[in-house]
């Protein structure tokens, strides 16, 4: 065999192990996200009848995070995807934040910590739809709470809503893998606190159920 030879079975034999190595790393993304697409499938292909979730499911393939434009509180760019491989439960709305508004945050900050050993898979986000300064005191109290800014306009035309759930009435969750899942809406107007409670164990309990249902993340 000459030289010319030796050279064309080594470059095939590199080609060979390339291949090989792409598939293994194939196999393995796809061993990863199995659990992932099996419950997309089964919520929105096979859809059993007795699915029960208390939030509104949205088609994850539809509203992927986009380039926002975001940055953190100090102006530094920092887009959603800096914790893409973390489940967000997101919030998003201007930066006078109101009792009904803190309300949320406060609960969200409790539905994480519900989740028990679970809770470390999961950042809380405020997106801030305006530039308005925020006290320090507020800043303070949502202590953990990941704050961005970002355009009314480029948040609007990412988050599904409605006249009746308002962009900033809801609370958001998006998957690990940066697509976003369900949309959850406040405590019915008027609720009592006996109410409001029951309401936020329905959302602790579909967020259990999705964590439960992910291995990633």
């Amino acid at each position: 065999m000459d030289h010319t030879d030796n050279k064309n079975e080594l470059l095939a034999q590199q080609q060979r192990q390339t291949r090989t190595g792409r598939w293994k790393l194939f196999a393995v993304l796809a061993v990863c996200a199995a659990p992932l697409i099996f419950s997309y499938l089964t919520y929105y292909v096979i859809k059993p009848t007795g699915r029960t979730n208390y939030g509104e499911l949205i088609d994850p393939r539809a509203h992927p995070i986009p380039v926002l434009g975001a940055t953190s509180l100090d102006g530094k760019p920092t887009e959603l995807t800096a914790w893409q491989g973390k489940w967000l439960m997101l919030k998003a709305g201007p930066s006078a934040c109101a009792k009904p508004c803190m309300d949320q945050m406060f609960a969200m900050r409790q539905l994480r910590a519900m989740q028990g050993k679970e809770m470390e898979r999961i950042e809380r986000v405020w997106l801030i739809t305006d530039q308005a300064p925020l006290e320090t005191v507020l800043i303070r109290e949502l202590d953990g709470m990941r704050m961005l800014r970002a355009s009314a306009a480029a948040v609007s035309g990412w988050l599904p809503h409605t006249a009746g759930a308002p962009l900033e009435s809801s609370i958001y969750l998006i998957d690990p893998l940066g697509h976003l899942m369900m949309r959850f809406p406040p405590p019915p107007a008027g609720a009592t606190e006996a109410q409001a409670v029951e309401h936020y164990a329905k959302i602790k309990k579909d967020i259990a159920k999705v964590l439960k249902a992910s291995a990633i993340g």
